[in-house]
């Protein structure tokens, strides 16, 4: 697919202008600052997206307070303690340093990491990003099997990555699906929205009336998962995204 990247500036607000191979315009504003992007057609010029653009600034704006005011975890130093969150539940660290195995167990309210002397914080994190990424690969495959046949749509392949700004891109041409690893974070009810918002996209590329009607049909209650996990605390941008 032809893809052109640039960057306008409307109101005083920087938009990134992605022209594709589409028939629609597609804006967005993203977590964690509210950063503005546009998907537009090849064809739709400067001026055009501009206008579009304008005719959205109070819903920008609006999107940007709202993330301005988002909770915000504080810097994770990876030290005893400290606030985690797995499946949607808040866990306090126990970092254990032994010369033995590293591992990640939940005790209790206890989120244990046995962790080599001397691992420094970004050793740590990692540890604990390998341990999240092997609950998601345990997960999501329960989770396929059971709404695959729901939606009416098969994945046909799947992955888990860091991502910044999106819970999980779909690539409806190669039936491929990604699920952001920060999903293993929040509760149950959210990564399955994802998934199903993911596979609903193999029916329908866009957010329009027709996926929204296939997200009803499927999960009546996509919207409540929706805006659980929109609430949830964003993570501290650092160098552990």
């Amino acid at each position: 697919m032809t893809t052109e990247l640039k960057e306008l500036v409307v109101s005083g607000i920087a938009v990134q202008v992605v022209r594709k191979n589409i028939k629609n315009l597609h804006l967005a504003a993203y977590p964690p600052d509210g950063r503005v992007r546009i998907a537009v057609p090849l064809h739709v010029d400067d001026e055009a997206v501009r206008l579009a653009v304008a005719s959205k600034i109070t819903w920008i704006r609006k999107q940007q307070a709202d993330y301005a005011d988002q909770p915000r975890q504080s810097r994770r130093e990876m030290v005893t303690g400290e606030s985690h969150y797995v499946r949607g539940k808040r866990y306090r660290l126990n970092v254990i340093e032994s010369s033995g195995k590293q591992a990640v167990r939940l005790r209790g309210s206890k989120l244990e990491l046995t962790v080599r002397p001397g691992a420094t914080a970004e050793q740590r994190f990692e540890l604990l990003s390998r341990w999240h990424r092997d609950q998601l690969k345990a997960e999501i495959p329960k989770l396929l099997e059971k709404w695959q046949p729901l939606v009416g749509e098969a994945a046909g392949e799947w992955g888990i990555k860091k991502m910044r700004t999106r819970w999980g891109p779909c690539n409806a041409d190669a039936r491929r699906i990604w699920l952001n690893l920060e999903l293993a974070k929040k509760s149950p009810e959210c990564l399955e929205y994802i998934v199903v918002h993911e596979l609903v996209h193999l029916i329908e590329r866009t957010h329009n009336d027709t996926f929204k009607a296939h997200m009803d049909r499927v999960m009546p209650q996509w919207r409540l998962h929706r805006d659980t996990l929109n609430a949830a605390p964003l993570g501290h941008e650092d160098w552990s995204y």
